[in-house]
């Protein structure tokens, strides 16, 4: 059992940390402000090769794996969680699926765009009334002699703003119950798709969260993803990775609330003493720092077997559930220590607390993988 990065993983979180200090974390205050993601941010993420660090060489890629991608999700969000989930998203949500089912050409076109930043990825999955209920889905796709006709809505697209191709998943066999769907590669600048609404968010604002309507969008043939009526397995397969990306997000945030926290309470002086001497704040920081070390092993454990080719379902899930409610636990925490000041946006954990809940929230709810997890242990 090895609890240490190798030599390659090491130099990269290293690298990376860097990066994240100089470009990442400076302006984290600014975007959530802005709720913007900036193209210049973007052009640094690729340069740094933080948006292709799965795919493989031959495609322009870094040609690593799950852990590495696990790492660099989780050390962007230390600085920013807002890019974090952004850098998770166009990774685990595009580029994942279209590596796992893409055809040759699929992958040809579109895995070097999105290594290099040309183009941006995501997932358009969620409906307004399909959101756990993957398979009540009303978005429809008919094929036609001159190619799959597309109509409908999808929202809460993370990266949607700034994505120029989505997976896209789509009602085909509408009277199949368990085989409704299937996954298609859209680029979003084809006719008949229009960028909706942008969402107003309490937390991780400069990530775009957007809706998306296709009304008489019509792609060709090829644009299937992976084969017709299989789009379930695409979208449950391809949320297994991001439950790890967003438990690496969370990892990260908890992580930046525990470095505040500690800060702060060594130079706040109360009583004639910094508060870090009394024995309740004491234990606020010994309990987050016992819980993220908790989630770090059932992170890197799902993303362990995901690299190894081994079943990481019910890994994933916990992982998700158990560093998603931490994080918020040290914002909690995080607040308290600071007290008044932790409500003022004049300092950061403020906007660690609103980026933390989200993770609760998205890639599946705390209840949604309470029941993956169960009934994983009761087959």
């Amino acid at each position: 059992m090895n609890f240490e990065f190798d030599e390659d993983l090491s130099l990269l979180q290293q690298q990376v940390r860097e990066f994240v200090t100089s470009e990442v974390a400076p302006g984290a205050a600014d975007r959530d402000r802005e709720a913007a993601m900036p193209r210049e941010l973007i052009e640094k993420l690729a340069q740094m090769g933080l948006l292709g660090i799965t795919i493989p060489e031959e495609y322009g890629g870094v040609g690593m794996g799950a852990t590495a991608s696990s790492m660099v999700v989780e050390e962007v969000s230390k600085g920013c969680a807002g890019t974090g989930v952004f850098v998770s998203a166009h990774q685990s949500l595009c580029v994942d699926p279209i590596m796992t089912f893409g055809s040759d050409a699929q992958k040809k076109k579109y895995l070097p765009a999105l290594a290099s930043g040309e183009m941006i990825g995501c997932l358009s999955l969620t409906e307004p009334n399909s959101g756990s209920d993957v398979g009540a889905a009303t978005c429809r796709a008919e094929l036609k002699s001159d190619g799959w006709h597309i109509d409908g809505a999808k929202i809460f697209v993370t990266n949607g703003k700034e994505a120029s191709v989505m997976v896209l998943l789509a009602v085909t066999d509408p009277d199949d119950p368990k085989r409704r769907l299937s996954a298609f590669i859209v680029e979003t600048d084809m006719p008949g798709v229009r960028l909706g609404k942008l969402e107003k968010k309490l937390g991780i604002r400069c990530s775009s969260t957007a809706e998306f309507l296709f009304e008489g969008c019509v792609i060709p043939e090829d644009a299937l993803l992976g084969e017709r009526s299989r789009g379930l397995n695409v979208a449950l397969t391809t949320l297994n990775g991001g439950r790890v990306g967003i438990a690496c997000q969370a990892l990260g945030i908890a992580q930046a609330c525990l470095k505040e926290a500690a800060e702060y309470a060594k130079t706040r002086v109360q009583f004639g003493q910094p508060i870090g001497a009394f024995q309740a704040i004491q234990n606020k920081l010994a309990d987050m720092r016992v819980g993220i070390d908790a989630a770090r092993g059932l992170v890197y454990r799902a993303a362990w077997l995901k690299d190894r080719g081994e079943n990481y379902v019910r890994a994933a899930a916990m992982a998700k559930l158990y560093a998603s409610e931490v994080c918020s636990r040290a914002a909690n925490h995080a607040v308290q220590v600071f007290g008044g000041y932790g409500y003022c946006n004049d300092y950061p954990v403020e906007r660690l607390l609103r980026d933390a809940k989200i993770t609760e929230l998205y890639e599946g709810t705390s209840e949604i993988h309470r029941l993956v997890i169960a009934r994983s242990l009761l087959r």
